[in-house]
């Protein structure tokens, strides 16, 4: 019975890799890897590190300074120069108007809410509102006498339209709107009388053209009630255009009206009566002597 258990079984038995190639491999003797070199322990991931960066030399500093101070006086001489032009039309009287109106394609000068003394704002609004009151009434104008050239009113009062819009739109803002503005803005009281003269012409074409009596080409060439009632009866659409127009330059004529009156009493009321006929008698003088 010794025989049978003459191997210790608690023994650690030789542990064999079958794996492993006996015939080429030999076996490692005391094999172990490289330490890795020692790192500084730190948690901000290399932010705030130094980092050495190269730089040029001293003599390409040295140029871009040159040519940094050169744009640098450049610019205080541009500077410099419209300074210089803006004093001299401050002494000249002379403002200095950029372009700003209307926004997406400026065409003229205006700021009422800067430019403007606030108590003839209101006014100068209307004033506004007047001028593009004008140019609406034109256009439509147009529309309307062209839909009666296709209904066979004839070309002439269709190149009266155009006529019309094309002397009337600029020629009111050169005329009498632009003087107002530039009155109110400065307080010349002078340029009063280039205003009355030119705005009481404005509000005589509005209330002719409200009326559009048969003078030049029976009347067709504005829309009037005169010339809605002639044409109603033979084509109602273009009747009813016509009776739009009408109704465009009467109220037109009664804002007109409404802002000359208000001009004129505070020319009357606050003295620029008096001032204008002293500025023009020095004028007078001036021009004789």
């Amino acid at each position: 019975m010794a025989g049978r258990f003459d191997s210790n079984p608690f023994a650690e038995e030789e542990e064999v890799n079958p794996f492993s190639n006996h015939g080429s491999v030999a076996p490692a003797k005391n094999s172990r890897l490289s330490p890795l070199p020692p790192e500084r322990a730190g948690f901000n991931y290399g932010i705030g590190e130094t980092v050495d960066i190269p730089i040029d030399g001293s003599g390409d500093l040295k140029k871009r300074e040159r040519e940094l101070q050169a744009k640098e006086a450049e610019l205080r001489k541009r500077e410099e120069i419209v300074k210089r032009k803006e004093d001299a039309a401050a002494r000249a009287g002379i403002v200095l108007e950029e372009k700003n109106w209307p926004p997406f394609f400026p065409l003229i000068h205006h700021d009422i809410a800067n430019e403007i003394p606030i108590h003839l704002q209101r006014v100068m609004y209307v004033a506004f509102t007047t001028w593009l009151g004008i140019v609406a009434c034109l256009f439509w104008n147009i529309i309307a006498v062209t839909t009666a050239w296709i209904k066979g009113e004839g070309v002439k009062i269709w190149f009266l339209a155009v006529i019309y819009f094309i002397a009337g739109a600029p020629g009111s803002y050169v005329l009498w709107y632009r003087p107002l503005y530039r009155v109110f803005r400065s307080e010349s009281a002078l340029k009063y009388g280039w205003f009355f003269l030119f705005y009481l012409f404005h509000i005589g074409f509005c209330i002719f053209a409200a009326v559009a009596p048969p003078i030049i080409f029976k009347g067709k060439s504005l829309t009037g009630i005169l010339a809605a009632i002639d044409v109603l009866g033979d084509h109602a659409l273009v009747g009813i255009f016509y009776f739009i127009g009408f109704g465009m330059f009467c109220l037109e004529s009664v804002l007109s009206i409404w802002v000359i009156q208000q001009v004129y009493m505070y020319f009357r009321g606050s003295g620029k009566a008096a001032e204008m006929r002293r500025e023009g008698a020095r004028h007078v003088v001036r021009a004789a002597i």
